[in-house]
């Protein structure tokens, strides 16, 4: 047996053994001693290989996979250009702690700066933004998988393989596999979090932190204060449209709150994020401190759900939050006009019960946390990361892997910026929504609205058709342009790969439409 043959099969074997149930390939010529042991682990039925042609969209791809599954995904490519094609979703895999396990094929370490084909430094080439890194050579093994950095994000193998690629057939290197449940970290108490505060707030970000739905939920229920969600659709109590009425400094200034609890990142809104500034006190829990967000600031940072010695928040304080958010959900109830408000509005209202939900960043996220309806059963899931729109698509797919029926929200843009994660072989089950404005929409929301040459370089209309790109690429797709249609679409069972694109008026009618729901704020 070749040396490339004996490392791959070594690897492999402890991905089985760890419990790694699907891996993600993208084909190449140095990668074949692992794509082909994983292939004859496949044949046994010991894993479930996903092949994706595009680099970016299989660790997109992988991504998902792993924040649907909270499991190690590997993701495996050739050497040179199609590792750098990794760095997007390793960097937004480290931002959100998700155990992506890349593991990238390389020539001998003899051959670097020689100027051998695809031959580039691969070492490190992701630097801080991987938990764990080893430069594995043919001596290397028996290696030991770095599983427990896993828990905290992303992991990078280079393995350096050397000629002959192509080893025999044999099976028995998988003989007396014993698999393992994966491995997760022991539970442990966070600290005490003790507060006198009578007005207190407690703001929890769009993915928690990556603490559980279930834990938070316990914990909000427990502290007893105003809830402000960034996802209004997963934890019960929330305030409705809380970014919305926030936007009113009349509003701001009565509900000033003296104590604030940020569970996560906030990353959405500047009104919420306005509103915790003016707190006396702020505490954070995130386990991302520990790793990618050590300089935050805070009165006492936690990395895991405390104990709580917190006061009764003041009746009148809590009826307060409860007015603002009823008003508020009067207003949103009477938008009538075909708008991007109306579609994040009837998306989030009418989702059934067990859903999965994958929101884009740039408008759609911002729209579902201001006009949502406040509810629970939906599972969701965004890109918050770093909250890029590359790799929407894939990410989306990822996720419906893993569930039976997933939906996707998705501007124009970040739809066309993913098209090749529409390129697959699976069965999958995914209706994807495309807000089309024909361009960057969220800009004509900014104060780069109106600027000399906004149109080039922030509208950036493309003029192009999503519906009829979806279908030249075999995808089941539509045009719809009223709420009548998008209530049709969203009740309809969800089978296979679809895409609905929701036509909507140019990008300074909703902006404009945006800005007279914010002045109506003052008078709720």
């Amino acid at each position: 047996m070749n040396q490339a043959t004996k490392l791959a099969r070594v690897i492999v074997r402890q991905i089985l053994e760890a419990g790694i149930t699907d891996a993600v390939i993208s084909p190449g010529s140095r990668n074949a001693p692992l794509s082909l042991a994983l292939v004859t682990a496949q044949d046994l039925g010991l894993i479930k290989l996903h092949i994706r042609i595009d680099e970016r969209t299989a660790a997109f791809y992988a991504l998902g996979l792993a924040k649907a599954t909270e499991r190690p995904v590997p993701v495996i490519c050739t050497s040179g250009t199609a590792v750098a094609n990794y760095h997007p979703a390793v960097l937004e895999a480290s931002h959100s702690n998700i155990p992506l396990f890349v593991i990238t094929a390389d020539r001998p370490a003899e051959l670097r700066r020689t100027g051998a084909n695809q031959t580039t430094e691969q070492a490190r080439i992701f630097g801080r933004a991987v938990r764990y890194f080893a430069d594995v050579s043919g001596a290397a093994y028996p290696l030991e998988l770095p599983l427990n950095a896993l828990q905290t994000g992303p992991v990078h193998l280079n393995v350096q393989f050397e000629e002959p690629l192509i080893g025999d057939a044999d099976s028995s290197w998988l003989d007396g596999l014993q698999v393992t449940p994966p491995r997760k970290f022991d539970r442990k108490k966070a600290g005490t979090l003790a507060s006198k505060s009578t007005r207190g707030l407690l703001v929890i970000g769009h993915d928690r932190g990556g603490l559980a739905v279930a834990d938070v939920a316990k914990f909000a229920k427990e502290l007893g204060w105003p809830i402000l969600s960034e996802d209004p659709l997963t934890i019960p109590g929330a305030c409705a449209h809380a970014s919305l009425f926030l936007t009113s400094t009349t509003i701001v200034k009565d509900l000033a709150p003296d104590t604030v609890i940020v569970i996560g990142r906030t990353t959405l809104s500047r009104s919420v994020n306005a509103l915790i500034k003016q707190a006396r006190a702020t505490f954070v829990i995130d386990p991302r401190i520990a790793t990618v967000d050590s300089d935050r600031m805070a009165e006492k940072k936690f990395t895991d759900i405390p104990e709580l010695y917190t006061a009764t928040a003041d009746p009148e304080w809590m009826a307060k939050w409860a007015k603002y958010s009823e008003r508020t959900s009067k207003v949103v109830k009477e938008i009538s006009a075909w708008s991007e408000p109306l579609i994040a509005r009837d998306i989030s209202q009418h989702l059934p019960d067990g859903a999965a939900l994958f929101i884009a960043s740039s408008r759609p996220i911002r729209d579902i946390e201001a006009f949502g309806a406040a509810r629970s059963g939906v599972k969701t899931f965004a890109n918050r990361g770093l909250a890029g729109i590359d790799g929407n698509i894939s990410t989306a797919l990822g996720i419906a892997t893993a569930n039976s029926a997933t939906y996707a929200v998705l501007g124009d843009l970040a739809f066309l910026h993913d098209i090749t994660g529409l390129i697959h072989r699976e069965e999958i089950n995914l209706r994807i929504f495309v807000i089309n404005n024909d361009g960057g929409g969220i800009f004509s929301t900014l104060p780069q609205r109106g600027v000399t040459g906004f149109e080039q370089v922030f509208g950036t209309p493309h003029g192009l058709d999503p519906a009829a790109i979806a279908t030249a690429m075999g995808i089941d797709a539509k045009t719809i342009a009223s709420a009548e249609q998008l209530r049709e679409e969203i009740k309809k069972p969800v089978s296979g790969i679809s895409v609905v694109v929701c036509d909507v008026p140019n990008r300074d009618s909703n902006a404009d439409l945006i800005k007279g729901l914010y002045a109506k704020m003052d008078s709720i």
